[in-house]
């Protein structure tokens, strides 16, 4: 190695033995650490985390909201996925959109809905590997909506930027955010009693049903999909809001699409890398572009570059742009586009991809060609280069029509090259003194992007947005397909033994920052801590997820920490860099099983991650 190991960091790695929790807001993670001090394991504690995260950021992650789980239980071989990204209703058909005058699924209002994934995903977790009754990992939630909880200003500021779109369109939305008519104040005592009473019917149902704690998850199951839950957003889907093609429109989202879904078990998609190998999502998710990324730099001396030097964020930049282009090209929901994964990640095929990786900057889209496989590819995205970006900054982000993009936020919008975050997802990582581990992103359902339905205290996921209206693209969109979700929680083993749980919000650039993250780590001997601390950056040189899919070629936005002779000779080389403020890049957070100890750590950034354990 060339380099010490990072000099400063905002807060100590924490080490213990009984257990470790850490996720994107510190409420959440106290109420992870409290079920594992009262006796439950990890599966027990990520439940309750996630619930407790859909209520204190509701900007970043809703009860009908989607969620992908990477696992690994001492009770059984290996690492498993748990699939919480529901499919598109039977009447999500390209017709039907097209039919509407549209030529992109909107980024707001009901017509983007997909099955909310996320609660029956929990609901298997811990009917399968929890131990802990349904009311004990729900307590903690159902507390914070009742009894209120101070919202951060991130949250704050979501509500008062669509304030107007609440009074004006989205009543209920406005009943529940707009008190006296006017958005919460910064760190106001807020209470969502709607949101409460609707999991205290929950736990209602279930206790009526008798019998042991797994008959009890599933009645709670039947009575979100099959019973009052699904009913109430079935109704509210019929009626028409506005969205951002600026007209009103009724869902495609029915009870009946809600009643024919539930979660699934897979098996990762793996790659071996220098003694370790990591685990994601299978492509119906952007998962294995990490995978490939690591296939693209398995023999690039990466320990001989300085982790913040000029060779190392070139390598690591352009094997991002060119794993993010065949994501374009390959990717879609595997039930129903035939993705040639082992070629993907193959040698032969990496090290032709490796030799296209020069000395300077590429600006070009360049996936790979497979015969027989992939589809129509965004090349035009370059030509709406900084719109997308700009876009952001405006508060929009997420993909919505090319009809009228208006004034307000729509979804999930990403980090902009300044840095500034409009809004995100969540992480989650628990690992337990047995020794059983979770890493669970939790995303939709978010406040800004669709009206809370009124019974309920709470949105639907717009995932949807993520499909497109071609055909020919691998992510078209059909009746119960999976969107291309941007979610991609991380697992990886060492020497074969499970090891570390980590990931990040950041649509796009969660395989960006996770990778470097891992790469720091593995190359360079920084602890989870420093690594995540240390100064980061990402691509732009590839179609953006969100509306309008712009790509910047060559962009490169950069925290202010690196050196400035890393930025002069970026620059020299053709990056496009942008400096984004000292501490404005990923909100990162891990934990890992390293010996005697459990480690775990969580991004100071944005003042709302941290980790807990003893």
């Amino acid at each position: 190695m060339t380099q010490a190991p990072f000099s400063f960091t905002t807060r100590p790695e924490i080490l213990g033995t009984f257990g470790v929790v850490t996720s994107t807001h510190w409420l959440a993670t106290a109420a992870g650490m409290a079920v594992l001090e009262k006796g439950g394991n990890a599966f027990d504690a990520a439940v309750a985390t996630g619930f407790a995260l859909q209520v204190v950021e509701p900007h970043l992650n809703g009860p009908a909201g989607d969620v992908p789980i990477l696992f690994h239980s001492v009770k059984e071989d290996g690492v498993r996925v748990v699939c919480g990204q529901g499919t598109a209703p039977a009447g999500a058909t390209i017709e039907h959109y097209k039919g509407l005058g549209l030529d992109m699924v909107p980024g707001t209002g009901h017509l983007p809905a997909v099955v909310p994934g996320a609660f029956d995903a929990w609901m298997i977790l811990l009917r399968d590997h929890g131990t802990l009754p349904l009311a004990d990992v729900l307590e903690y939630a159902i507390g914070y909506a009742a009894d209120g909880y101070a919202m951060v200003p991130r949250v704050a500021d979501a509500v008062a930027n669509v304030a107007d779109l609440f009074r004006d369109e989205w009543h209920s939305s406005a009943a529940i955010y707009l008190k006296n008519g006017a958005p919460p104040a910064h760190f106001a005592r807020f209470r969502n009693p709607v949101l409460a009473d609707t999991y205290r019917r929950i736990l209602r149902e279930a206790a009526a049903a008798g019998g042991n704690r797994e008959a009890q998850i599933e009645a709670a199951r039947r009575a979100w999909y099959k019973g009052f839950v699904a009913e109430a957003i079935d109704r509210f889907f019929r009626i028409p809001v506005k969205d951002t093609t600026g007209e009103r429109h009724a869902g495609v989202l029915t009870a009946d699409d809600m009643a024919n879904w539930e979660a699934t078990y897979e098996a990762p998609a793996t790659f071996d890398y220098h003694g370790y190998t990591v685990c994601k999502t299978g492509p119906w998710g952007q998962g294995p572009v990490f995978l490939q990324q690591l296939a693209l730099l398995k023999d690039v001396d990466l320990a001989g570059m300085a982790y913040d030097g000029p060779d190392f964020v070139h390598w690591v930049v352009e094997a991002a742009k060119l794993a993010f282009a065949d994501r374009e090209s390959f990717y879609g929901d595997p039930d129903f586009v035939r993705v040639p994964m082992d070629h993907l990640l193959s040698e032969t095929y990496n090290a032709a991809r490796r030799r296209l990786i020069g000395p300077e900057a590429s600006l070009e889209l360049r996936p790979g060609s497979i015969p027989g496989y992939g589809g129509k590819v965004d090349h035009d995205a370059a030509r709406r280069g900084r719109l997308g970006f700009d876009t952001i900054r405006q508060g929009v982000g997420e993909p919505t029509t090319q009809k009228s993009v208006g004034r307000s936020p729509v979804g999930e919008p990403v980090i902009g090259p300044d840095g500034r975050m409009a809004g995100d997802t969540c992480h989650i990582d628990v690992i337990d003194k047995w020794g059983n581990m979770v890493s669970a992103t939790p995303s939709g359902g978010w406040l800004q992007s669709s009206p809370a339905v009124p019974e309920l205290g709470f949105s639907v996921t717009t995932r949807g947005q993520m499909f497109w209206l071609d055909a020919d693209h691998p992510a078209a969109l059909a009746p119960k397909r999976r969107p291309r979700t941007t979610l991609t929680p991380s697992f990886a083993l060492r020497d074969g033994e499970p090891y570390m749980a980590f990931g990040t919000p950041g649509g796009d650039q969660q395989d960006q920052w996770s990778v470097t993250f891992f790469l720091r780590h593995v190359h360079h001997g920084l602890n989870l801590q420093e690594a995540i601390d240390a100064p980061m950056f990402h691509s732009e040189g590839f179609p953006s997820s969100f509306y309008p899919r712009g790509m910047k070629p060559g962009g490169l936005p950069m925290e202010d920490r690196f050196p400035a002779a890393t930025v002069d000779e970026l620059k020299r080389r053709g990056h496009q860099v942008e400096l984004t403020g000292d501490w404005s890049i990923s909100r990162l957070s891990a934990a890992s099983k390293d010996g005697d100890y459990l480690k775990a750590a969580a991004n100071a950034r944005f003042m709302q991650g941290y980790a807990a354990g003893r």
